[in-house]
């Protein structure tokens, strides 16, 4: 099934590409890897939640801002490949997460992104990750992700 058949099955839209918040570029392909740079769970411009997990944002709500980090990444990607179908395999992904000093479930917060990457790659979706608790993210977010994937 192509990704974008996966995609509308799923219910998700991708949403346009967040503005780079500094002097960076959102996404970089160097041969046949595409890099993105960390996103943000933005939306239209805005931060949903902003503090830290385990005191301002819950794991289940940490989760959701993971999920929309991810579509925002997979935005970036288009700045450098015409269609999502043109990836072969999701390699790698980063996760960050502003934590309260006593939150230790980060790898739980990355799981929203893991698990919608399989929903959407399937088998092409099987990554390699990192999730580390941060003391803060760029304009109080609780979640940024950064990822790598291989395209044809």
């Amino acid at each position: 099934m192509a990704i974008t058949d996966q995609l509308n099955a799923l219910g998700i839209q991708i949403p346009p590409v967040p503005a780079a918040l500094a002097a960076y570029i959102p996404s970089k392909r160097s041969g046949n890897l595409v890099f993105t740079s960390g996103q943000l769970p933005l939306v239209a411009g805005k931060l949903r939640k902003i503090g830290k997990v385990g005191k301002e944002v819950t794991l289940e709500e940490a989760k959701e801002e993971a999920k929309q980090c991810l579509l925002n990444a997979l935005s970036a990607l288009l700045l450098q490949i015409s269609s999502l179908d043109q990836i072969k395999s999701v390699v790698k992904i980063g996760v960050y997460v502003a934590s309260d000093e006593n939150f230790t479930e980060q790898h739980l917060v990355a799981n929203g992104a893991s698990e919608l990457v399989g929903q959407i790659f399937g088998e092409n979706g099987k990554h390699a990750r990192f999730a580390i608790g941060v003391s803060s993210l760029p304009l109080n977010a609780s979640v940024e992700l950064e990822m790598t994937v291989e395209v044809e």
